[in-house]
């Protein structure tokens, strides 16, 4: 099943349904598509306006970034449908590592659009990254269920470790956004 082509509500009516797939991996490879394309739209609507053109090549920059983004979490939702069903526990774990990784990218995007973006959606950069941080911590659950069933102490070590420093990171950086946003918007 490839839902990327599909309706909305044919994705949230499957992944409510007694479905093996698609689940929690799925959902946060959705989720932080949500997020990807929020960036985007904040930067489509600061491109090309008088007020920004000092900082237009770097948003051209964030645009290019969050647009592959983009892509690549819907590629995702279809590939951890893929993952699951194959059965193979390597691919299942593989999805959401690369889910999380992605995540890190994305979120690294929100800071610079604080100050950067167009003002009057500013609270959508602070949504941003409040999705791609829940996509991040949703894929970390799925990453470390499968790493239980992998039976690799040397890569589960490595895999935790590289999530652990990202978790961080992004706390981090969800926090800065959120909290530079709130005193754009409080005055």
């Amino acid at each position: 099943m490839s839902y990327k082509d599909e309706t909305l509500k044919k994705y949230l009516d499957d992944l409510a349904a007694k479905l093996p797939a698609p689940g929690g991996g799925s959902a946060a490879a959705l989720t932080a598509g949500l997020g990807a394309s929020l960036i985007s739209m904040v930067v489509n609507f600061t491109i090309g306006k008088p007020k920004y053109a000092s900082v237009e090549a770097e948003l051209k920059t964030i645009l290019e970034k969050s647009e592959k983004l983009k892509e690549e979490f819907l590629r995702l939702v279809d590939l951890d449908v893929v993952a699951y069903e194959s059965k193979n526990i390597r691919d299942a774990l593989d999805v959401p590592f690369m889910v999380a990784r992605l995540c890190f990218e994305g979120i690294r995007l929100c800071l610079p659009l604080v100050t950067k973006g167009n003002v009057n959606l500013i609270s959508d950069v602070a949504v941003a990254a409040i999705l791609l941080e829940a996509a991040f911590s949703s894929a970390y659950y799925n990453v470390e269920i499968n790493l239980k069933s992998l039976g690799d102490k040397k890569i589960t070590k490595s895999i935790r470790k590289e999530l652990t420093q990202k978790e961080k990171s992004i706390k981090r950086i969800r926090l800065q956004t959120e909290e530079k946003v709130g005193k754009i918007i409080g005055g």
